[in-house]
């Protein structure tokens, strides 16, 4: 039961359920360790590395060897953790789904995703800038639907893995405050911008974040942008 774990403050709270969630130690321990960034972890699962874990919507737009769940990181209005640089070019390394959400929406500059565009924005914020775009704002605006980033999809071990998303889907999470610390710590973000960054973030994808996702892939396959593959 291998799972990997996308190193970003977004699933911080899913990081405190796990905490306390009754799981084999073996799972537990596998899932300390096998933490890395997104385009990373969709490689990981595409070889089979990983029975589950949140990858980058655009590998789900064509499930046939796995499982999709209801569960990933939605944002609805903003997401603050996706942005674009419009002085900068090229895409981020970190990322598959962000850089194609960079070719539908047509917009040009340099992609930039998780707590590196958290600090790059609350450090223009400091400045009384804003030289960014938000991406997921600008998808709402346009699209008037939620954008969908990573989804929680499954390999194997199907039966153990929806026992845990249903639990995760259960009930809202409260950070501790010493998880919450040790987050601010590691991120170099104050404990109180990480939790009003969490505020803007979902975790279920209900009808309306459905059918955003439906229309993202369909926005890919007229744009002709193809999901990750193993070569």
């Amino acid at each position: 039961m291998r799972f990997g774990k996308i190193d970003y403050l977004n699933l911080l709270p899913f990081e405190v359920f796990i905490h306390s969630y009754p799981a084999p130690s073996h799972f537990k321990l596998f899932y300390r360790k096998k933490k890395s960034y997104p385009s990373k972890l969709n490689q990981e699962f595409l070889f089979g590395r990983i029975d589950a874990g949140f990858v980058s919507s655009i590998l789900a737009s064509n499930p046939n060897q796995f499982y999709a769940s209801k569960i990933g990181i939605v944002a609805k209005k903003e997401v603050i953790s996706v942005i674009c640089l419009p002085k900068k070019s090229g895409e981020d390394y970190q990322s598959n789904t962000s850089n194609a959400l960079l070719k539908v929406l047509k917009i040009k500059g340099g992609v930039l995703i998780g707590d590196r565009a958290l600090r790059e924005v609350l450090k223009q914020k400091a400045l009384g800038q804003k030289d960014y775009i938000d991406m997921a704002q600008l998808w709402v605006k346009k699209q008037k639907l939620p954008f969908v980033f990573g989804r929680l999809c499954i390999k194997k071990h199907r039966d153990f893995f929806e026992k845990l998303i249903a639990a995760f889907a259960k009930k809202p999470i409260k950070i501790p405050q010493y998880l919450l610390q040790d987050a601010s710590k590691k991120s170099k973000i104050e404990a109180k911008e990480i939790l009003k960054y969490l505020q803007v973030l979902s975790y279920k994808i209900d009808n309306k974040a459905s059918l955003g996702v439906k229309r993202f892939y369909r926005e890919l396959r007229l744009a002709g942008i193809k999901p990750p593959k193993r070569f």
